[in-house]
């Protein structure tokens, strides 16, 4: 005799070994995408001290077998974070993505426009982004500016465009 309210047989809840290799070689795989990201690019996420550390740690290790070896640590303690979150981050840091493609069209066009109309833009992006270094971005579009003159478009307009890539513009 079963009671209704029992919770359902093990049998539906439990998964299979196969289904369960499967998920921790996904999270292997993640883990690769993610020791190959640059540490700027890890701040974006907001993993466990431990994670971070291993992380870290893999970087140090030269050893073949043994980044095998920590890759597969890395993925069993991916299995504590928000996988979907990273997914979600991941993808968004994927230069192909549209998002992305659509983001950086526009962080290009805010350069443009800096550098054209110098002040003018510089207030509507402090409206966009009130904790914005004026002064700094001020020096690199004068900086911008100089290169267009002589055609040596290099490290002002690079540096605006970074600085820019560091900032939530949407």
């Amino acid at each position: 005799m079963h009671n209704e309210n029992e919770q359902p047989e093990m049998e539906d809840q439990e998964k299979s070994k196969s289904q369960i290799k499967r998920e921790f070689a996904e999270l292997q795989r993640l883990g690769e995408q993610l020791v190959a990201l640059k540490p700027a690019q890890i701040t974006a996420f907001s993993f466990s001290q431990s994670m971070l550390d291993a992380l870290d740690e893999y970087t140090r290790i030269k050893n073949r077998t043994a980044r095998q070896r920590h890759i597969r640590r890395i993925g069993k303690l991916l299995a504590d974070e928000d996988t979907d979150f990273i997914r979600n981050t991941m993808q968004r840091m994927d230069s192909n993505h549209p998002e992305e493609k659509r983001r950086l069209k526009l962080i290009e066009q805010w350069r443009e426009r800096l550098i054209s109309d110098g002040d003018t833009a510089i207030s509507d992006l402090v409206n966009i982004c009130p904790h914005l270094d004026r002064h700094y971005l001020r020096q690199l579009i004068r900086a911008a500016q100089k290169e267009q003159q002589t055609v040596k478009q290099t490290s002002a307009s690079k540096k605006i465009f970074q600085l820019l890539k560091g900032l939530e513009i949407k």
